[in-house]
């Protein structure tokens, strides 16, 4: 069985993609900072590599947590997925 986990540690972040030989990479034309994603060098035209800084800035700015398994039952896997921090109930009075 395999299991995901979730940081919000750039140095582990940058470290599991990289060992995947992945870059950041945002989705162009999106609006002001921009939709995360990791290209892992499959042609994507939809796709715009962006610097580590950059990438950890909208990452911030944004609240989000990187979701990502680390192996699959035949190996290493390259499923990641962005999250927000934030939980449904965050600042709800109850």
């Amino acid at each position: 069985m395999t299991t995901a986990n979730t940081t919000t540690d750039h140095s582990a972040i940058r470290k599991w993609v990289e060992a995947r030989k992945g870059q950041p990479s945002r989705v162009k034309g999106a609006k002001e900072g921009g939709i995360l994603r990791i290209d892992f060098g499959e042609p994507e035209e939809t796709l715009e590599k962006i610097s580590w800084d950059e990438f950890f800035a909208i990452f911030d700015e944004n609240e989000l947590a990187f979701l990502y398994q680390d192996k699959t039952e035949d190996g290493t896997s390259r499923f990641n997925k962005f999250v927000s921090r934030k939980r449904p109930d965050d600042g709800i009075d109850g």
